[in-house]
């Protein structure tokens, strides 16, 4: 496979950005080459800047589950643009994309759209702390919930590859105030409210977590969480980010049946484009600038552009009833070809991820048990035959409606032959 373009364009972006890339895991560091430059992308397909087709299975980290350049969501991004980039003030387009994602998340009364997942969840713990006066916060090790000061304590994704364990530059102060419990284990958690209880404004989970690789809720772990927060009237906030319109049209919570008492959207909420939002129960969202002390604000928050791609593929995954179950179809054909071929899979809907490891990845740290240079080859095997999959172990694969038969066939023999 030649790459020379993406080797030339990589030595030029390092003098421009730290490490060449606008995003960590972007830089393949972990998987041990030099990243590929992407000309361009259609349906299940990218297209590198030497002409090298791969079947995509990071999907933009998980925005296109439509695929991408889905025409319908194009269509409406150009008609959005054509009066406009962006107005700094209210327009219908938000309205309308709210309404939708009240539609689907019901839990959702009142919300606010911003521009990035670290933006939703930032703004959804102040929120919770305003609404609870409390400062403390509980999360868990290997959840990552974007890069706000306060919550890079025992991160995942990118953070379990990198150099940098947690994070330089995050003053002791912003995170004395984060508690953290382990994932799928109530005993941790009661035991931070035995000692913290009165102090603890909200506890932040992934309802399914998809940052140190999937390692779906055990039965009874989300109910055990919802109780025990009402218990010591403290919130519940779901970080939706990655699971929201992706393990069902309602996210998580639907699926689980659990109703938090705040969420966080991102990627598949703005149909490809930069946009999030954050919201809950009306009471607490009204402790919200204007209607209330807690504030927030964003220039670009909810620009016509992204609500419009937003809102656009909320239609189609609200229209088209069979898209769920056929990615559902889809990612257990994938997930039986790799167990096939031997590997150790977690999988939750359309998320898929192998780990190198003899034991059940069922938190951070059996996550961590897996051999990392044993994922990069498996990584790089995939590569040279067209399989594009996360350049890292602690991520997830994602699957999307474009993804064609044929080609979810032509990965599954790559499995069997890697």
């Amino acid at each position: 496979m030649n790459t020379t373009n993406s080797e030339k364009l990589y030595e030029q972006a390092k003098k421009f950005m730290p490490g060449g890339v606008n995003s960590p895991v972007r830089a393949f560091n972990s998987v041990g080459r030099s990243p590929l430059f992407i000309e361009r992308a259609e349906g299940d397909k990218i297209y590198d800047a030497d002409g090298n087709e791969f079947i995509d299975y990071v999907c933009s980290w998980g925005p296109n589950i439509l695929g991408h350049g889905r025409p319908e969501v194009l269509e409406a991004v150009c008609r959005a643009v054509s009066k406009g980039l962006t107005f700094g003030a209210c327009h219908r387009g938000e309205i309308e994309l709210a309404e939708l994602i009240r539609q689907c998340m019901p839990s959702m009364e009142m919300l606010r759209l911003v521009n990035s997942g670290t933006e939703a969840v930032m703004s959804a713990v102040r929120a919770a702390r305003g609404y609870t006066h409390r400062d403390m916060i509980i999360k868990f090790k290997g959840c990552y919930h974007g890069h706000s000061d306060g919550l890079l304590v025992k991160g995942g994704s990118g953070l379990l590859t990198n150099s940098v364990p947690d994070s330089a530059g995050v003053p002791k102060g912003y995170t004395e105030t984060t508690l953290l419990a382990d994932y799928n284990n109530e005993k941790s958690v009661e035991e931070l409210f035995d000692r913290y209880g009165k102090d603890i404004a909200c506890i932040i989970v992934e309802p399914c977590a998809a940052n140190m690789g999937v390692v779906p809720p055990k039965e009874g772990f989300l109910r055990f969480l919802r109780d025990i927060t009402e218990k010591y009237s403290s919130l519940l906030i779901f970080d939706e980010v990655i699971t929201g319109f992706r393990l069902s049209l309602g996210g998580a919570q639907q699926l689980y049946g659990i109703t938090p008492d705040l969420t966080t959207l991102g990627k598949i909420v703005g149909g490809g484009m930069p946009l999030a939002a954050y919201g809950g129960r009306a009471e607490i969202m009204e402790c919200v600038a204007p209607l209330g002390s807690v504030y927030q604000a964003g220039t670009l928050s909810g620009n016509p552009a992204a609500a419009a791609a937003g809102a656009a593929t909320l239609k189609i995954l609200m229209d088209d009833t069979h898209i769920y179950d056929e990615l559902e179809r889809k990612s257990a054909r994938l997930e039986a070809a790799m167990r096939e071929a031997g590997l150790n899979v977690n999988r939750a809907g359309s998320l898929l991820t192998a780990f190198f490891t003899d034991v059940p990845v069922t938190d951070h740290d059996s996550a961590c048990t897996s051999y990392r240079q044993k994922y990069a080859e498996h990584f790089n095997r995939l590569l040279e035959r067209g399989i594009y999959t996360a350049p890292s172990q602690f991520e997830a694969m994602f699957v999307s409606a474009a993804h064609t038969d044929e080609d979810i066939e032509l990965t599954c023999k790559a499995f069997k032959n890697v």
